[in-house]
């Protein structure tokens, strides 16, 4: 069996970039219990789409941080949402995360691997769409599924996931 845990990309993890009153403090709660579960059964890798999201992962995993039966997976969704998003609003991008968070919920690897990565470029989805397909190119089945976040603060689509494989 090997857990799957989906966190956001967001620099707000990292301990440099926090502040007195925490914007993200829910997310970071969610993060939190779910890398927690992630590292119940020994340590776990990261999946990332470019080098701050690979930061993030050795963050939050810090000494469980290995081969183990575990995957963290650092993704975004798209950073358009709204126009006040760091990429300014983008009517694809609200169906572009819908799709993307159903997969998420329905433990959708197909899915997942299908996703425009042309599509993600233009809304400021990528890398992290890349590290999100080719979770989806995983050669297991998702028998549970969880969504702990799913919110766009920001403009920006973070989701918070737990998967449980075989």
């Amino acid at each position: 069996m090997t857990r799957i845990v989906v966190v956001p990309s967001t620099l707000a993890l990292l301990p440099e970039y926090t502040s007195i009153e925490d914007p993200i403090a829910e997310l970071r709660a969610a993060v939190t219990s779910a890398v927690g579960w992630l590292v119940e059964e020994g340590p776990a890798g990261v999946l990332a789409g470019g080098p701050a999201a690979e930061r993030i992962g050795q963050h939050l995993l810090q000494d469980r941080l290995g081969d183990g039966p575990g995957l963290l997976v650092v993704a975004n969704g798209s950073a358009r949402r709204t126009e006040k998003a760091p990429g300014h609003l983008d009517d694809r991008a609200l169906p572009f995360d819908a799709a993307i968070g159903k997969a998420l919920a329905d433990g959708d690897l197909a899915a997942l691997a299908g996703i425009d990565l042309a599509l993600a470029g233009e809304l400021w989805a990528m890398p992290d769409a890349e590290a999100l397909r080719t979770l989806g190119r995983r050669e297991e089945s998702v028998t549970s599924a969880q969504v702990d976040y799913d919110d766009d603060p920001f403009g920006v689509q973070y989701w918070v996931v737990r998967w449980q494989c075989r």
